[in-house]
């Protein structure tokens, strides 16, 4: 678990906890739905943000584009799960707001088809769904906070190969 920035507090700590609960795969599809359901709301946040570095975040983005559609499944399960693997490495060494970045142009390469994308009839589990239906209750910074602090902790910090 990751440790909370007193200079930073969790804005809803029970909403990242529910979240940090749900498996890999639902985590995956949470996130998918977020950015095609709030998607409006979410991605202006994401590509302007100041502290976001988008070379670093397409740079990233574009390793996963290489890869064959199993590999990007697996990879983006590879980061959620804090594997000791290059991108999930490379991933974790990235900003907050640039993970945050990242996921978006992940979402973006989904609805063009370049990137894996979720099988049409995929239904959100209940968990999960409510995980959904609480950030979109919230405010357009609350969100922004909420999902910034869903992808922070993903991706492996370690400099060890």
């Amino acid at each position: 678990m990751t440790a909370i920035n007193p200079a930073n507090p969790t804005v809803h700590p029970e909403l990242v906890s529910s979240f940090e609960a749900l498996s890999t795969d639902q985590k995956l599809a949470l996130l998918w739905y977020i950015y095609t359901e709030m998607g409006k709301s979410i991605t202006p946040a994401a590509p302007g943000a100041s502290t976001a570095s988008p070379a670093l975040a397409e740079g990233l983005f574009q390793q996963v584009l290489e890869m064959s559609h199993e590999e990007q499944l697996q990879i983006q399960r590879d980061i959620i799960e804090k594997k000791n693997v290059p991108v999930s490495r490379e991933y974790g060494s990235l900003s907050h707001t640039t993970k945050l970045l990242f996921w978006y142009l992940l979402a973006q390469g989904m609805e063009r088809s370049e990137v894996i994308p979720m099988p049409e009839d995929y239904q959100l589990e209940a968990q999960a769904s409510q995980c959904l239906t609480q950030l979109q209750a919230l405010d357009y910074s609350e969100q922004i906070t909420v999902l910034r602090e869903f992808v922070a902790p993903m991706g492996n910090e370690s400099t060890e190969v």
